[in-house]
């Protein structure tokens, strides 16, 4: 006993001696493995970075697998890139404008790297400009580099793996997520380039996620400004009208290629309507090519003549001093089909007489450089009237309910051509047909509205860019706003 007892104060002795040293071993301990921590992560996290452009096959197979499973990671502006999205846009200034905000959210979904975009060069309008030519594409890539990754062009080590084996295809229209997540997201196991050939109203209206709505708003109001000569030109031209005072924008889409591809020909001539047939059947890429115009229009599928506007907007009470911007190409007849709205509205301008020819000169042949200074005051208009529900109309309405409901006065074309058939053949009297023209637009003036859902029938429904509403208020007050009951889900009526 006496033997333990010694041991055991021996050898608390020791341990005794030992305590202090106990917790400085320890410490050492935790250094090591908080600065060995450290390292490991910093490697994986260079060695996934430096993999995008390596892509070592045990990385893109993890990576891509990853992505099946769990579904794209959302972490702002810090994602692993599954491949690089490419993209050609068709058609006019404003519809590859839509085009572009959508493209900008199927590749923040994938968790892809977006190219910036081509633009159209071979449409009717032939113009021959790039993406910075329009728009200001540092502003574009860096006001957006929190949420989507994009560069100007692919990086040379990509480019020049896969110069011969670019997967082609223009996406299913009016598409939602899970046709992105399911059928385009996998093709990026056999390549990471994918190139989209054709980018219309390739994203759906409806049913999409509230974050890659309001991504696609942040592109179209935030992200696409043009370039500062656009910009500068069109402030100018802006300010030229203010200082004369209150002033409408019409968007008058009576030109030569609207006339020719809906199949138009309402008060033209008939070696008119010959001229616009012929330049139809001009263009393979467009399907219709027998059209019977009366039919059409009376669908309320036709742009208002020039005179019909000048008669809708006398009936409309616009008064006869109001200031008239006419935003608009070439106006197919030129001056001569202009003559009864300018007797009926003599302060009509157009950007031509406004500017300087020189100040001009740089965008003449440059058709979206134009149409985006006609967009620019048609945004800015204390009033505006589209004649046709066009990509513009639809993305300048966007806009104008985006900043505050500026009023836009939206035409109901079929009623519209059921009055004027019935006052042009002496069937209604000018008054009678004033009140029926006011009582048929009082609440198609702009006002706060649910956007209209059509299930199954996208092209009917209301376009998603002309009343962005998931970016028009926040959720709790929506109802306040754009009203309780209005859902607007229905059939065509």
């Amino acid at each position: 006993m006496e033997i333990r007892s010694e041991s055991v104060g021996l050898r608390s002795e020791k341990l005794g001696g030992l305590s202090p040293v106990i917790p400085r071993k320890r410490l050492q301990v935790w250094f090591i493995r908080v600065c060995s921590s450290i390292l490991v992560w910093t490697c994986l996290v260079q060695l996934v970075a430096v993999g995008e452009l390596w892509h070592p096959r045990f990385i893109t197979n993890l990576t891509t697998r990853f992505s099946q499973i769990a579904g794209p990671l959302h972490v702002a502006g810090n994602y692993t890139s599954n491949g690089f999205l490419k993209v050609s846009c068709n058609g006019g200034l404003n519809q590859m404008r839509s085009a572009i905000c959508d493209m900008v959210a199927v590749a923040r979904l994938l968790n892809l790297t977006l190219v910036v975009p081509e633009l159209d060069k071979t449409s009717f309008w032939a113009d021959p400009s790039d993406f910075e030519d329009i728009f200001d594409v540092r502003h574009f890539i860096d006001s957006l580099r929190d949420e989507v990754r994009i560069v100007r062009r692919l990086p040379k080590r990509i480019s020049k793996k896969y110069r011969h084996g670019v997967l082609e295809m223009p996406p299913v229209s009016w598409s939602n997520e899970n046709y992105y997540l399911q059928q385009i997201l996998p093709l990026f196991n056999k390549s990471k380039v994918l190139h989209f050939n054709r980018t219309d109203a390739r994203l759906a209206n409806n049913m999409i996620p509230l974050e890659l709505q309001k991504l696609r708003c942040r592109v179209n109001f935030q992200a696409l400004k043009f370039t500062p000569q656009i910009e500068s030109l069109g402030h100018k031209l802006v300010h030229i009208l203010h200082q004369r005072g209150p002033f409408m924008a019409l968007h008058l889409r009576y030109e030569m290629d609207m006339l020719a591809f809906s199949g138009c020909t309402h008060g033209c001539k008939q070696e008119e309507a010959e001229e616009l047939k012929r330049l139809r059947y001009a263009y393979p890429w467009w399907r219709e090519k027998e059209i019977n115009s009366v039919e059409r229009r009376s669908q309320g599928l036709c742009p208002l003549t020039p005179e019909e506007a000048a008669l809708v907007l006398q009936a409309l009470g616009v008064d006869k001093e109001t200031q008239i911007y006419v935003a608009a190409g070439e106006i197919y007849g030129s001056e001569r089909r202009l003559a009864a709205l300018r007797a009926a509205f003599p302060r009509i301008v157009r950007k031509e007489t406004l500017l300087d020819p020189l100040e001009l000169q740089q965008f003449q042949n440059h058709s979206s450089q134009m149409a985006a200074l006609d967009f620019m005051v048609s945004v800015a208009s204390n009033t505006f009237v589209p004649t046709y529900d066009g990509n513009m109309a639809k993305v300048v309405e966007g806009h104008r309910r985006y900043l505050g409901f500026k009023k836009t006065i939206l035409l109901d074309r079929r009623k519209l051509v059921e009055l004027l058939n019935l006052h042009q053949n002496g069937t209604l009297p000018w008054n009678e047909f004033t009140v029926a023209v006011r009582e048929a637009h009082e609440k198609r003036m702009g006002q706060p509205i649910r956007r209209r859902v059509i299930p199954d029938k996208p092209k009917e429904e209301d376009y998603f860019y002309s009343n962005p509403q998931e970016c028009l208020c926040e959720a709790n007050n929506c109802d306040d706003l754009l009203g309780r009951g209005n859902s607007n889900s229905s059939s065509v009526p």
